[in-house]
């Protein structure tokens, strides 16, 4: 294998510039080419790439998002959008391709794998709704953004006597709002995972504002409702002024942690290490701080499911 590939597909997440910087740099050491597809599987069924060399590499580990940019691309889920993508890798004469993304990312990955075409996936997804994988890219920068918000968040809800419910990402998976309410110590997680009783914890709130404790902060998980329903639920129980603040795609930016960084340069080395060995049809992930390979098959069949341990431990904590 003298070229292969690399691409960023779905929503971007701090870590990404890292590890295209530790791919290329690997494949440099390799004496291997390596090409850059801006905007994901849009510019692959395009052949729109360019040289990545160390210098084109060079100023970008410290920046978040992904300097080869992103976007969905409805054509490439489509047969005849795949081989159109396979069809221009070679006529570009790319030997095999590295893909960093989520689910839907990991399965066009795994598309083009059985079309024949060498591929390793990279997780990349601030939900670590990702099978496999104790922690995807991008999730820790992300986790360190909330806590920042929330801790601002407290100090005007102190202030004022408010309860703030916080919104943060999450459709299908409440670890963003699980883990973030531990660290912040906000009093409610609520998550897609376990059903909530709102009149219980509109009676809870009321039997702390009785106590003394005039605020409060709750963290929902955007697949759980609508935090607006559940700030006015409140403010009509028990007299509560609430707010709302939706944190959006505030979460996904900003300089990766050291965290992000490391992680990302272990499976930018670890992902064109399998590739140039033959080794294609894999996901590189992280497993009790080793990086393994998982079959993709095995990843997008999967579902990862919830931390049970950070569940009892919020409970333990009384979030």
């Amino acid at each position: 294998m003298k070229k292969i590939g690399i691409l960023s597909s779905g929503g971007d997440c701090s870590g990404m510039n890292a590890t295209i910087r530790s791919a290329v740099r690997t494949a440099i050491r390799m004496d291997i080419e390596v090409v850059g597809f801006r905007k994901g599987y849009l510019g692959l069924m395009k052949g729109d790439c360019f040289p990545l060399d160390s210098k084109a590499v060079s100023g970008i580990l410290h920046r978040g998002g992904t300097f080869l940019q992103s976007a969905r691309s409805p054509e490439f889920r489509t047969p005849e959008g795949q081989q159109k993508a396979v069809a221009k890798l070679k006529e570009l004469g790319v030997e095999g391709l590295v893909i960093l993304g989520g689910d839907g990312s990991l399965a066009g990955a795994l598309a083009l794998h059985n079309l024949g075409f060498p591929v390793i996936g990279i997780p990349a997804s601030i939900d670590n709704d990702i099978p496999f994988t104790d922690m995807a890219l991008g999730v820790d920068t992300a986790l360190n953004n909330i806590i920042y918000a929330v801790d601002c968040i407290k100090d005007t809800a102190s202030s004022h006597a408010r309860a703030f419910v916080i919104e943060v990402m999450g459709r299908n998976s409440g670890y963003l709002a699980s883990v973030s309410a531990i660290a912040s110590g906000a009093e409610y997680a609520l998550v897609p995972e376990r059903e909530f009783d709102l009149t219980e914890i509109c009676q809870q709130l009321r039997a702390r504002y009785e106590e003394g404790r005039d605020n409060a902060i709750i963290i929902l998980a955007e697949g759980v409702g609508s935090g607006q329903t559940i700030a006015d639920s409140i403010k009509d129980a028990i007299g509560f002024e609430t707010r709302v603040t939706v944190l959006g795609h505030y979460q996904r930016g900003g300089a990766p942690t050291v965290f992000d960084r490391l992680l990302g340069s272990r499976f930018g080395k670890n992902a064109v290490e399998l590739l140039i060995s033959g080794q294609q049809g894999l996901m590189v992930g992280l497993s009790c701080n080793s990086i393994l390979a998982t079959p993709l098959d095995d990843v997008i069949k999967g579902e990862k499911r919830p931390q049970d341990e950070v569940l009892r431990l919020a409970e333990v904590l009384g979030v």
